[in-house]
């Protein structure tokens, strides 16, 4: 089988990057720099989300699945940097040229890591191919918003239509599955202020693990996957993450077993 690769990232402002294009930054605790970067963003645009090559990737969850079993982790570890965890994300897909699979990843993910393996000098030759190096990556690549090489869920799902995008936790929900748990995009900036990254990662592979979910049920609707092998694939995944350790996966399967799928 061609190997798929699901992905999801976790992002904080980027202070460094803050104080290098901002001089008022100077004096200013990390935090204050943050908040006043903030505060400018939502009287600028009306949101304070930052803008993507301003976002500092501190942790990328993938699912892995290939001939040889289904994997889920983050990516390095803990202290890692973020060049590590982007150099790490581009070599898998130069080892294993897998169908990629997110949920609004070409919206968001895929962006800031290009702009931040940009800012870090990353390689990812195998990635950018549009057909120079293998002549089928010109009528399929990972770049192309048509292309499936990689699949954005939320995009295709919502006929390329913004208003008609839906989120993640909702629809995992609906379809049976425990959905978000731990915390919120929203609540990754303070975790990491309070040293939380483990929980940030824990928070991404429970995420990743809910978008996995939603291809498998997806490749049932486009007629890929007939529904028995897709019971397969579920009752793969619920023995995969009853051997794993970390209390977000006895977690997420409690919370599995109370949706009753």
């Amino acid at each position: 089988m061609t190997p798929v690769l699901v992905f999801d990232i976790e992002t904080v402002p980027d202070v460094a990057g803050l104080r290098r294009l901002h001089p008022w930054s100077e004096g200013l605790a990390d935090s204050e720099v943050a908040e006043r970067a903030f505060a400018e963003r939502e009287a600028a645009t009306g949101r304070s989300f930052m803008p993507h090559y301003l976002q500092r990737i501190v942790a990328i969850s993938c699912v892995f699945r290939d001939d040889d079993g289904l994997r889920v982790r983050s990516l390095g570890d803990v202290e890692d940097g973020e060049a590590k965890l982007i150099g790490d994300f581009f070599r898998t897909i130069e080892r294993h040229t897998p169908q990629l699979v997110s949920w609004n990843g070409g919206g968001f993910d895929l962006p800031v890591l290009h702009y931040r393996g940009l800012v870090h000098g990353i390689a990812a030759s195998r990635y950018w191919d549009l057909g120079d190096d293998e002549r089928d990556f010109k009528w399929n690549n990972y770049i192309g918003r048509y292309h499936t090489r990689h699949l954005d869920l939320m995009d295709v799902l919502a006929m390329y239509q913004p208003r008609a995008a839906a989120p993640l936790d909702a629809l995992a929900r609906l379809c049976g599955f425990p959905g978000k748990l731990g915390m919120d995009g929203g609540q990754v900036w303070k975790a990491y202020g309070d040293g939380r990254v483990g929980e940030i990662r824990d928070y991404c592979e429970t995420d990743v693990m809910n978008t996995w979910l939603m291809y498998c049920r997806f490749q049932v609707m486009r007629g890929v996957q007939t529904h028995a092998a897709f019971e397969a694939e579920v009752a793969l995944a619920k023995a995969t993450l009853s051997s794993l350790p970390g209390a977000h996966w006895r977690e997420y399967l409690a919370a599995w077993k109370a949706a009753g799928t």
